[in-house]
């Protein structure tokens, strides 16, 4: 019991769930992840202990196993990307089109990810942006793999598509602003019938949707197969966004969000929720769930917070309906199918904001919009990442705040915005590991409290 008091007293008390019957127990309840959170801290998404039930199984440990995450061998080479990616950002600051921050909460390592990659894989005027929030013991690994190769998947699925497009002609689903049903779309805002124009931009939409679908089924069994990530209890969220012209397609898996800043007919600036949180106790994720024999229910001590368990085990106490990663739940409910939407721009159109729950546990797609607008766009990322960390902890002051990553991506770059400050600018240096790049950073002033609290 002692190792497990030394966790708890570093870690504080990401391990939800009532106390079991007995110290033997709680012990074997504990062994089962002392062997990957001896160095690491936990998210909150996975209650490790559970309600009462029977324990987890147990997981091999050899003290020779790498626990730095893999850093060693990732410096020798097994990194995603070893090359420089002009146009692809993923470190805090703004460009011209866009604001990222992120910034570690008091639970662990950052468990978040995020990514803006402008001319995405060299197609003009098009932009993919994505936030990742990791959980578990390798969370962070599954999330920075998931930002580095993601988004190669969905270019390859892309061009793959653009080649074989006479087998997608289909022009019978109407286009304007819609999400996926399933594998298909459903409406954002209802739009009566499709332009000429919109008609001639379906096959690019349906080509996304395909891309968005195969990429992550990719991804997801790519991880399944890794050799060096464990990803049996950890995975990580997507919400990802590919602009292309004035057409946004969203892919989302989890329960990141995707908001849209934009102005009503008396020009007041409205929010426009563009995804859904995917969470266990949304009627259509629940009743997939329970045919593939998962559970779904609260523990008593946070009745807000629907979780995933084993048909027989009171484990792992997944907080959200789909995610890449986490095979323990993959036979009982739990996928990594995107939920998709598109949206055609507008000129009421200002900002998107992506960002991982760490934000929206706290502040309302309002306040969110507000603080975006209110901020000049170089600053504004970062302006509502602390706005978060505030307000966590005026609200939960008695809860250690949770990781937050934002991208506020901009439709008009030209309105008040300078970018002679070097010292915002992001570096576009593809990495899979941030925490390589902290020299360089320092020297160009724009490292960052996340990335050195990673270390």
């Amino acid at each position: 019991m002692t190792q497990a008091v030394e966790v708890l007293n570093r870690y504080g008390t990401d391990l939800v769930g009532e106390p079991r019957g007995s110290d033997s127990e709680c012990l074997a309840g504990f062994e089962c992840f002392l062997n990957i959170v001896r160095a690491l801290g936990m998210g909150s998404c996975i209650s490790e202990v559970g309600a009462g039930g029977s324990s987890p199984p147990l997981l091999p440990f050899s003290p020779e196993s790498n626990m730095d995450g893999g850093k060693r061998r990732r410096l020798r080479g097994s990194s995603s990307f070893d090359f420089k990616v002009p146009g692809r950002m993923f470190l805090n600051g703004s460009s011209e089109v866009a604001s990222m921050y992120c910034k570690q909460g008091r639970k662990g390592i950052n468990q978040d990810a995020m990514l803006v990659w402008e001319n995405f894989c060299s197609k003009e005027d098009t932009i993919f942006c994505g936030v990742f929030d990791g959980h578990g013991p390798y969370g962070h690994r599954v999330a920075k793999k998931v930002r580095d190769s993601f988004p190669l998947k969905l270019n390859a699925q892309w061009d793959l598509h653009h080649k074989n497009r006479d087998g997608l002609s289909d022009h019978s689903s109407a286009t304007g602003s819609y999400k996926s049903e399933g594998n298909g779309f459903r409406l954002v805002d209802e739009k009566t019938s499709p332009t000429d124009h919109e008609l001639d931009e379906t096959d690019t939409i349906l080509t996304l949707r395909e891309s968005f679908l195969k990429a992550c089924k990719i991804m997801d069994k790519e991880l399944k197969h890794h050799p060096d990530i464990d990803c049996f209890c950890s995975g990580t969220t997507a919400v990802t966004l590919v602009k292309q012209g004035l057409d946004l397609v969203i892919g989302n898996v989890g329960d990141s969000r995707a908001v849209l800043g934009t102005r009503d007919h008396e020009d007041s600036l409205i929010a426009v929720q563009l995804t859904v949180d995917l969470k266990p106790n949304l009627p259509r994720e629940e009743e997939r769930i329970k045919l593939r024999r998962g559970r779904v229910f609260s523990l008593q001590n946070e009745p807000d917070v629907a979780r995933v368990w084993l048909p027989n085990s009171d484990f792992p106490g997944l907080a959200m309906a789909r995610a890449f990663g986490d095979f323990c739940l993959k036979d009982f409910g739990l996928i990594a199918v995107p939920d998709i939407s598109y949206h055609r721009l507008t000129e009421k159109d200002e900002f998107v904001v992506l960002a991982t729950d760490g934000i929206w546990d706290v502040l309302s797609n309002e306040e969110v919009v507000d603080i975006v607008a209110s901020a000049s766009q170089s600053t504004a990322a970062r302006a509502l990442v602390e706005s978060a960390v505030r307000a966590w902890k005026t609200k939960f002051p008695f809860c250690k705040v949770d990781d937050c990553a934002a991208v506020c991506l901009f439709f008009d770059s030209d309105l008040d915005f300078k970018s002679t400050d070097t010292k915002d600018k992001l570096i576009p240096e593809a990495s899979i590991d941030q925490s390589e790049q902290l020299a360089l950073l320092g020297e160009k002033g724009v490292g960052n409290e996340a990335e050195k609290k990673q270390q």
